[in-house]
């Protein structure tokens, strides 16, 4: 996110600099965007996931830092919460095997977590919401003790100003309150990075939005929090409705969420949503840096653009723009609507499916946009983390009406060639992107994601035993099929 933070409270002279900082770097930006060959060059992509600790009781184990020191790998990092880490794994070039090289990369950092994880009493895990979890693992001092994360959580009650109440519909409709942010760090996703030239970029962005539905909907892992059956990605409304600074407000209007779908397609480029960040959000990290950006844009050079970097990091969509200012300076689109688990062969399938069709629909958007408003693409997100395979999603037609309705299921066995195109046609190896797309259609075919796995599993465990002792039996069950190592629509109902 930039720059590093050292304290948690900030004065009014922060934030003016820091806005007059914001001005400056968004018009860097605009002038960086339009500087020829700016930001072209090969496409590479790249994972981030998120993974939880549990001790022997399959409980959480509140030691990310013991483990990452015991691990040393410069490609793990702490999380939200105490009983998180962060792996990040190599770029790789899109073209060639990509999904193999990224299969070996996360292998051996998840192994190495594995055995720092041992040592500790404990063991990682894979789950877009750990099962196990309950209110006393959400309370403030489970946050991870970071400068970063408290001056984040204390820049969000601020402008709060009152607890945060979640409500969340299901089987078992929840309502809880709580003082911190730290609700949300029982959520752990699957990032992906996509490096995108800026004249690709507006194209690209509105395919991914379009795309994450379908790969949502089949990716289902998280439909247990606190001991309630809710969504099939209950992460969704939880990271939502966990970090939203929108306290006490006038009944007339609602400003925009900081975690949110979005506003609309992106019809230019990137800049438009580093604008909107900074136009519809006030800072939470005022934090600001001494480099001159107007000097090195006037010398030809890359700016870091640190505060505009650390505000917009503060701002979460679920399909995100990010500026590297490394390698000569690039743009990415970061996905992060995936779910954590339940193994690498899954979340690389499901990777592959969701890059495959951004790329395979990039070219369509001409006509896609005008026969897909946008607040249909924000439904189908909402549907599809909310009933998973049993969605019914709207999608865009070239026949008058547009959209029409259609089953999940039938979607996605429509758009899994079209993935397959796609990823062909940038460069990746048939047999590759077959061998993971191939995951994406077994799964549905057996109508069996982690999600549905999970709620089966507490179905009949929770017979003969209380739904916690039921729970933390689930969770013992899920992490001796996931060490398997096979793919979700081969675990077995019964151990």
């Amino acid at each position: 996110m930039g720059l590093s933070i050292e304290r948690e409270q900030f004065s009014d002279d922060d934030v003016r600099r820091f806005a007059e900082r914001l001005r400056d770097d968004l018009a860097a930006l605009a002038r960086l965007l339009a500087r020829p060959g700016f930001g072209d060059g090969p496409a590479t992509i790249g994972v981030e996931v998120e993974l939880s600790l549990i001790d022997g009781a399959a409980r959480p184990l509140p030691a990310n830092r013991e483990v990452l020191a015991d691990a040393a790998d410069p490609r793990l990092t702490i999380e939200l919460d105490r009983f998180n880490l962060e792996c990040n794994s190599r770029p790789v070039a899109l073209a060639g095997r990509p999904f193999e090289a990224l299969d070996a990369d996360l292998a051996d950092a998840l192994g190495g977590i594995a055995a720092a994880a041992e040592r500790h009493g404990g063991r990682p895990i894979l789950v877009g919401i750990l099962p196990t979890v309950q209110t006393r693992d959400l309370e403030p001092e489970m946050m991870t003790d970071s400068p970063r994360f408290r001056a984040l959580s204390a820049g969000i009650r601020r402008l709060r100003e009152r607890d945060f109440v979640l409500c969340i519909d299901g089987e078992d409709p929840l309502t809880m309150r709580c003082q911190d942010v730290t609700a949300e760090g029982a959520g752990t996703s699957l990032q992906l990075h996509l490096r995108v030239a800026p004249a690709a970029f507006a194209a690209t962005h509105a395919a991914a939005q379009l795309a994450t539905a379908p790969a949502l909907a089949v990716a289902g892992n998280a439909p247990l929090f606190l001991g309630h059956r809710l969504w099939e990605e209950t992460r969704i409304a939880l990271f939502k409705q966990a970090v939203d600074e929108r306290g006490a407000l006038p009944d007339a209007w609602r400003p925009p969420a900081r975690v949110s779908f979005g506003n609309g397609w992106v019809r230019h480029g990137a800049h438009e949503l580093f604008a909107e960040s900074v136009a519809l959000h006030p800072p939470l990290l005022p934090v600001s840096g001494d480099e001159d950006v107007r000097a090195i844009m006037r010398a030809g050079g890359i700016p870091h653009l640190a505060e505009l970097r650390l505000h917009h990091g503060t701002v979460w969509r679920w399909n995100r723009a990010i500026y590297d200012p490394d390698a000569g300076g690039h743009l990415r689109i970061e996905l992060r609507a995936l779910p954590s688990g339940p193994t690498r062969a899954d979340m690389l399938a499901n990777a592959a499916f969701l890059l495959g069709l951004t790329l395979a629909l990039r070219d369509e958007t001409s006509w896609m946009l005008p026969a897909f408003p946008f607040e249909y693409a924000h439904r189908n997100f909402y549907r599809a983390a909310q009933h998973g395979l049993d969605a019914m999603l709207l999608w865009p037609t070239r026949e008058t009406p547009s959209p029409q309705p259609v089953r999940v299921a039938e979607l996605v066995a429509r758009l899994i060639e079209r993935a397959h195109g796609g990823l062909v046609a940038a460069g990746v190896d048939d047999a590759e992107a077959g061998r993971r797309l191939a995951i994406v259609a077994a799964r549905v075919a057996s109508g069996q994601t982690g999600a549905r796995w999970l709620r089966r599993q507490l179905a009949r465990l929770e017979r003969g035993a209380s739904r916690d002792e039921a729970l933390a039996a689930v969770v013992e069950r899920y992490h001796a099929e996931a060490s398997r190592e096979r793919p979700v629509h081969e675990w077995s109902e019964a151990p």
